[in-house]
């Protein structure tokens, strides 16, 4: 099998099906394997140098996530949408904007201070152009936020988010970030500002800022979705880390 597309460093603890899913779905989401493309648990199961079991763990994942559909004749990709991605986006937006009207209500000054760190450890992963690093730092940003209103069933929705949800928006992300460092580096200092300007929202509390600094965030993520728009460009991406 050709070399692998998910970083290695993040399967450390990950268990050989957990192993075959996250390749799996880089390879479908970029585009490497195209929807329509049947999946045969013996064929895997050689590619990845394990047993059928493991095989079969990784499809049932998949299958959850809706990337591919499990018939008799073997797994069928369905891919990625474009329309999916907009999906993956209008569920973190929702849910992040609820979050923000509970951050005024609570203090915040450790949170700050959380995210001023990561913030620092985006600046390094661009200073040297590790787009792996920065994806890293940046899902966590986010799910920083979320966890800091400490609120039972919006972590809830959210541990179940991250069995279904998360993995494709990481790998997404992870993706679409190659490309970007690829084809546009200059621009990550407006994302850097983008993402001060979370900071200083919620460090003031003023929920205006607040939601200004959210919508930015995202309507920026719209802009630039010609990067990642096809799976070609994807695919650009993935080849460039190889």
């Amino acid at each position: 099998m050709s070399e692998l597309l998910y970083p290695l460093k993040w399967l450390s603890k990950a268990s050989a099906g957990d192993r075959v899913a996250h390749e799996l779905r880089m390879r479908i989401i970029s585009g490497h394997i195209e929807s329509g493309t049947i999946l045969s648990e013996n064929k895997l199961a050689s590619d990845f140098s394990v047993s059928r079991s493991p095989v079969r763990d990784a499809l049932k994942v998949l299958a959850s996530e809706q990337l591919i559909r499990l018939e008799r004749m073997g797994a069928v990709v369905v891919g990625l949408s474009e329309r999916d991605i907009q999906e993956i986006y209008d569920v973190r937006l929702l849910i992040e904007t609820f979050v923000f009207e509970r951050l005024v209500k609570i203090e915040r000054s450790e949170l700050v201070r959380e995210l001023s760190k990561i913030l620092e450890m985006m600046k390094v992963a661009i200073k040297y152009k590790d787009a792996d690093e920065f994806s890293f730092q940046d899902v966590l940003f986010h799910e920083t936020i979320i966890r800091s209103i400490d609120h039972g069933y919006v972590s809830m929705i959210w541990q179940n988010l991250k069995q279904n949800l998360k993995p494709v928006m990481e790998s997404f992300i992870l993706l679409s970030m190659r490309v970007r460092f690829e084809e546009d580096i200059e621009d990550f200092e407006r994302i850097l500002a983008n993402h001060a300007l979370y900071i200083e929202a919620i460090e003031t509390g003023d929920r205006e800022r607040m939601v200004a600094s959210l919508h930015q965030n995202f309507d920026d993520v719209q802009e630039v979705e010609d990067l990642w728009k096809t799976q070609q460009m994807m695919s650009k991406g993935v080849d460039s880390h190889d």
